[in-house]
């Protein structure tokens, strides 16, 4: 599972992104509200802890946001206010749970299972669409007129990324951050060998899509129409 935790209180951001990655989750981590909105925004996210109290932006009004723009990704806020009515506005503004400071590594990691689980059986028959093409996540398929491919993890979240933000241009360091993680020692030249390996298992559908190269900035999805 992939969480993105936007906390920006540094030592406690650092000790939690250990314990979350020590529990087998992969974890990006922002700072400031501005940052941590940009990369909920990918949709890439199966959970989201987000603290209310941020610099750039505060942490409701990009829960706000991000639910204005489809992102259905759980998400728990974090929070030094504990009065009944800041547990209901939070609630209000799209939160699916609400975790008041301090608190135990437990319960926060309780939290996280419940939202996960919870998360899978919203998303078990989603699917997202490209012109033609249609990924299903869960399973690892893409499916254009009836012929089916299968993907690795890497090459599923990599296409996700691109149906989430088809049009747009990504850059590769974007890439790299959203796919592998912010922390990764994974080098740059890896985001071009599983371009490659997505175009060649995309190749055999009769999808009218194309993955464009933008030389020197990165990458972008466009369908037939506009390509």
């Amino acid at each position: 599972m992939r969480l993105l935790l936007v906390e920006d209180e540094a030592r406690l951001n650092e000790a939690l992104s250990y314990i979350l990655k020590k529990n087998k989750y992969a974890v990006d981590s922002a700072f400031d509200g501005i940052t941590g909105q940009d990369m909920a925004e990918t949709g890439i996210y199966d959970v989201i802890i987000l603290d209310r109290m941020l610099p750039g932006r505060e942490g409701l009004a990009i829960l706000k946001d991000i639910r204005s723009k489809g992102i259905k990704a759980p998400v728990l806020i974090l929070t030094a206010k504990d009065a009944i009515a800041d547990r209901v506005e939070g609630l209000d503004a799209g939160a699916d749970d609400y975790l008041v400071k301090p608190f135990s590594t437990d319960e926060l990691l309780a939290r996280i299972r419940a939202l996960g689980r919870r998360q899978a059986e919203l998303i078990e028959g989603d699917c997202l669409h490209a012109a033609s093409l249609v990924l299903y996540p869960i399973r690892c398929e893409a499916e254009c007129c009836g012929a089916t491919v299968r993907l690795t993890m890497k090459e599923t979240q990599l296409l996700e990324l691109f149906m989430r933000n088809k049009g747009q241009v990504i850059t590769r360091e974007q890439i790299l951050d959203r796919v592998w993680g912010i922390d990764s020692e994974v080098e740059m030249n890896n985001v071009e060998i599983y371009i490659y390996y997505l175009r060649k298992k995309l190749e055999p559908l009769p999808a009218d899509i194309r993955i464009e190269t933008i030389r020197g900035i990165g990458y972008c999805l466009r369908e037939a129409g506009n390509v």
